[in-house]
């Protein structure tokens, strides 16, 4: 990778991935040049993998993802395909190795869970800091729209906010805070010092109306899916403490408006 970075003073890597607008087919300096391709593969089922993102997947000499990702989509990946896992200790070290690839000649493709576009950015900007090469990100479906969907919450009139990033997120709070109770709220929650429970606490505290129905979806499209349907009060009033939580990992809360 380049420059160094500190996610709580910056610079945040999803400030270069949203930087500038792609060069498209034909137009710019970079236009003759192969992309690498960031995948969004949705919620991890693999009937929610769109076929142009499968395709980038299987037709590449190397994909570079983390190692929960990358084992959503082994099937798509092709037989001669390099894989290159990581976690977020070797994250640095395993996108070097994957830039040292594609210097070499190599096409390549990163996948992100859902869709870059809603949780991915950070990962999209180490990807671009990390490769010589323009960065072209394919759309997947991500458990926030399958969320809306679920929850009758229509995009237009929702607000969504990521929690699921390192750094501050002080801003996003600020965003939750202002629309609790005018908006629909839509929240992919950070693992596991702001779960469901404690969005729901932050916007009591804030003077969100305590009867607004909540509900947090768990592991969406898989086969053990499921959705607990409370009150902002109930909800947090089942913080367990000690940086627990009931809920897993993979949950989206949905905070309606009246």
């Amino acid at each position: 990778m380049s420059d160094d970075y500190d996610l709580d003073s910056g610079p945040d890597p999803a400030s270069l991935a949203a930087s500038a607008p792609e060069v498209g087919v034909g137009a710019g300096a970079d236009a003759d040049r192969e992309p690498v391709f960031a995948v969004g593969i949705g919620p991890g089922n693999p009937e929610y993998l769109t076929p142009r993102g499968e395709r980038a997947i299987r037709e590449v000499d190397v994909v570079v993802g983390f190692e929960t990702v990358v084992d959503f989509v082994a099937e798509a990946v092709g037989a001669d395909t390099e894989v290159l896992t990581c976690g977020y200790r070797d994250e640095a070290e395993t996108l070097a190795a994957f830039a040292d690839r594609v210097a070499d000649g190599a096409s390549g493709t990163a996948v992100l869970m859902g869709d870059p576009n809603h949780s991915g950015y950070q990962f999209v900007g180490k990807v671009q800091a990390a490769v010589d090469a323009p960065v072209r990100v394919i759309p997947g479906v991500s458990s926030l729209q399958i969320a809306a969907s679920r929850a009758r919450t229509p995009m237009e009139a929702s607000t969504f906010v990521t929690l699921h990033k390192s750094g501050s997120i002080d801003a996003d709070l600020r965003r939750l805070r202002a629309d609790a109770g005018e908006r629909h709220l839509l929240v992919l929650p950070r693992p596991f010092d702001w779960m469901p429970e404690d969005v729901a606490g932050d916007l009591l505290d804030a003077g969100a109306p305590p009867s607004l129905d909540a509900l947090v979806f768990e592991r969406l499209t898989h086969d053990d899916e499921s959705v607990t349907r409370t009150t902002l009060a109930d909800l947090a009033g089942a913080d367990v403490g000690d940086g627990d939580s009931r809920f897993s990992d993979l949950s989206v809360l949905v905070v309606r408006a009246p």
